[in-house]
């Protein structure tokens, strides 16, 4: 009887097993078929919410105002006009002299910071980061009010510079895109290995021989990356063109002239192509130059530091650093001057109007705060939205096993937003969804269209730091949660979001302050009810309200500076709290 009932027990053990590997089968099934999903998911939202839309954008610059077909009938008559085919060399001319310029006066001020003991530092760095916080019409704002035809300076000194046309765009775009060839030099610099600098001073190599055969080709990667990102930007822009350009015309002007001044859709369309193509251009060549700078990188790097120099070289580039720190400063009080100024520079008396306005038909109702809290909500469900779906897609492609052509396909697909210019978003989803024929047009006219646009502009940089991020993990966290046959969704909710949490919170700190300064990806999407601050900078500026543009751009600093003191703090908590493995 105790010999069957051990036979009985056996088989009912045996049967048991037999079910649970069945459940394991099951489950990594369901799991698989997940992930693909997921993976499906987000590709198609990619393709859908970029590569659709440049493909509509293509066939509209193939069309004549009809929709028939002409091939490169528009192309043909945008280089055979001298008033449009101007507008390409233009841009081009800009971008490399304000490149030229911004990587030299970002070197200048990097290595100033990272290789001289320079006193002040932090504040020093503090006060380069400072643009990222101000639209890049609203610093063109500030250098009218300094150096137009009434500016101070041009009273002070006596000295008209002729602020607008090539030379007001160029001095935009450099303050523009000076904290981001700071931020890629600056990590250059900190990198270099100073190993070598030591071998120099015992061979008794002089300082300019070690500078010139050690410090520059050192960092050359750092600086081609540096010159790409500049040229980038400035090619790109579209504040500063619009606000100090004059009858200097550039690309991204011109695609805004032709939509919206003479309806021309199809140039338009044209305009956007030939600025897409110089983009996508140097977004080749910053990826090949990224490569092999991993490839330079060695784990045996003795990071250089900050280190005494000839006296005299420290003066000289602590005074350039103290000018541009001033000069970037004098900005920010150009804004707060303008700002309680009744009418500048003819009376100056202190007023608090200007944060009340209204531009007849276009915009404004019911002051500045109004649209200000527009943004802010537009703003906060990019960074949300935007860094789930990065941040859940990276981790996708850096922990799914497998599955490799699915993860380059998604890879490309989300490094492509860097090389699209956000004029060329913009137009393309006004052509796209503004299509009463199409199921996307319910979205036309919407805050969803603006959140969507927002984040497939900025989609790369936070996605390229969530992969960073990720990669930093040990895979084991997923194997061990696989021998615990958990979900891959609970081991990415119970550990990995919470180890990666400091990586989150800059992310979505990113998306949050692109989405207050943002124009050129949502200047044709908005409709009244929906204006940004970014873009009332920008109407009120063309209604000759330029004392509540002023106003206006006070807001979006003061929410940008607050929203960054804020992410800082709580990143900082998060370290002290649930970050403490990371101190050794």
């Amino acid at each position: 009887m105790s010999a069957q009932a051990t036979d009985l027990s056996y088989a009912e053990a045996k049967d048991l097993d037999q079910i649970k590997r069945q459940v394991v089968r099951q489950q990594l099934g369901f799991e698989d078929y997940l992930r693909r999903g997921l993976f499906a998911l987000i590709a198609l939202g990619l393709f859908v919410f970029m590569i659709y839309p440049l493909l509509v954008g293509l066939m509209h610059s193939l069309q004549d105002r009809t929709g028939a077909f002409v091939g490169l009938a528009n192309y043909v008559k945008y280089f055979a006009s001298a008033t449009t085919r101007s507008s390409l060399p233009n841009s081009l001319y800009i971008s490399v002299v304000s490149m030229l310029i911004t990587v030299v006066l970002a070197f200048l001020y990097a290595y100033g910071l990272t290789r001289m003991k320079i006193p002040g530092r932090r504040i020093f760095q503090g006060i380069a980061m400072l643009p990222i916080f101000i639209p890049s019409l609203v610093q063109a704002l500030s250098f009218i009010y300094m150096f137009g035809n009434n500016g101070i300076f041009t009273r002070l000194l006596g000295i008209n510079i002729h602020l607008y046309g090539s030379r007001g765009i160029i001095m935009s775009e450099v303050f523009y895109a000076f904290p981001h060839a700071f931020l890629i030099l600056s990590t250059a610099l900190s990198l270099s290995d100073a190993r070598l600098y030591e071998a120099a001073e015992a061979l008794r190599t002089s300082g300019r021989r070690a500078f010139l055969t050690i410090t520059l080709p050192g960092v050359r990667y750092g600086l081609m990356s540096a010159a790409f990102v500049v040229f980038t930007l400035a090619i790109t822009d579209f504040g500063a063109p619009k606000v100090v350009g004059g009858n200097f015309d550039v690309l991204a002007t011109d695609i805004y002239n032709k939509v919206i001044g003479q309806q021309d859709f199809q140039m338009g369309a044209t305009i956007s192509t030939l600025l897409l193509i110089p983009a996508l251009i140097v977004f080749v060549l910053d990826r090949l130059v990224q490569r092999r700078q991993v490839a330079m990188v060695t784990a045996n790097i003795t990071p250089m530091g900050p280190k005494p120099h000839h006296r005299l070289v420290e003066i000289l580039v602590y005074a350039c650093i103290f000018l541009m720190a001033i000069f970037v400063l004098s900005v920010y009080v150009t804004v707060l001057l303008g700002t309680f100024t009744r009418y500048w520079p003819y009376d100056m008396s202190f007023t608090m109007k200007n944060f009340t306005f209204y531009v007849a038909g276009t915009y404004g109702r019911g002051g500045a705060f109004v649209v200000l809290w527009t943004s802010i909500k537009m703003a906060l469900a990019t960074a949300i939205s935007g860094t789930i779906v990065v941040f859940f897609s990276a981790y996708l492609i850096e922990k799914t096993r497998g599955m490799n052509m699915a993860r380059s396909v998604l890879y490309l697909l989300s490094i492509m937003p860097l090389a699209i210019p956000g004029m060329v978003l913009g137009l393309n989803y006004l052509f796209t969804f503004n299509n009463p024929n199409s199921p996307l047009n319910v979205m036309y006219g919407t805050m969803a269209i603006l959140v969507v646009s927002t984040i497939i502009h900025y989609y790369t940089v936070p996605f390229l730091t969530a992969s960073t991020a990720l990669k930093q993990l040990d895979p084991e966290f997923e194997a061990i949660g696989e021998s615990l046959e958990a979900p891959f969704y609970k081991t990415f909710l119970r550990v990995t979001v919470p180890v990666a949490l400091p990586a989150i919170i800059q992310i979505t700190s990113y998306f949050f302050l692109n989405a207050m300064v943002t124009l050129s990806a949502v200047v044709f999407l908005f409709v009244p009810g929906k204006e940004l601050a970014a873009l009332s900078v920008m109407l009120l500026d063309d209604a000759g309200e330029t004392a509540q543009a002023m106003a206006m751009s006070l807001l979006i600093i003061v929410v940008g500076l607050t929203t960054r003191g804020l992410f800082t703090l709580l990143t900082r908590g998060i370290e002290r709290t649930t970050q403490a493995w990371r101190v050794r």
